[in-house]
């Protein structure tokens, strides 16, 4: 189960998705302590919207990125087999989804912290 997870991050890319892994420790981290300490002004939740904002555009960055390479190499390539061309789809598409992912997280966290405040 380990490696499946370790090659998931490593085939999206791990100059994209290493970091975003990061911002999911922090995110979740951060929830925990505003769930536990609270925040009467603001700036830990503040800082959780920022970083999971910026999860998911940095995985957007890291799709076109991987993109531009893609149609780099299918321009200097002669013929391209479909099963290729699908598989070089779904790895683009690993930094996106995990972007994603942080982003959904870090805000069902944040949910989660305004219903225990109400």
């Amino acid at each position: 189960m380990n490696f499946l997870f370790f090659n998931f991050l490593n085939e999206g890319g791990p100059m994209f998705m290493y970091p975003m892994l990061l911002m999911l420790i922090i995110c979740i981290a951060l929830i925990v302590k505003v769930f536990l300490k609270g925040d009467e002004n603001q700036k830990t939740t503040s800082l959780i919207k920022h970083i999971s904002l910026f999860a998911l555009v940095f995985g957007f960055l890291g799709f076109m990125l991987g993109m531009i390479g893609a149609f780099d190499a299918m321009a200097i390539a002669t013929s391209i087999a479909p099963s290729v061309l699908a598989g070089g789809l779904k790895i683009a598409l690993l930094t996106p989804t995990f972007g994603m992912l942080v982003f959904l997280i870090a805000r069902l966290g944040l949910i989660g912290l305004t219903f225990k405040n109400k």
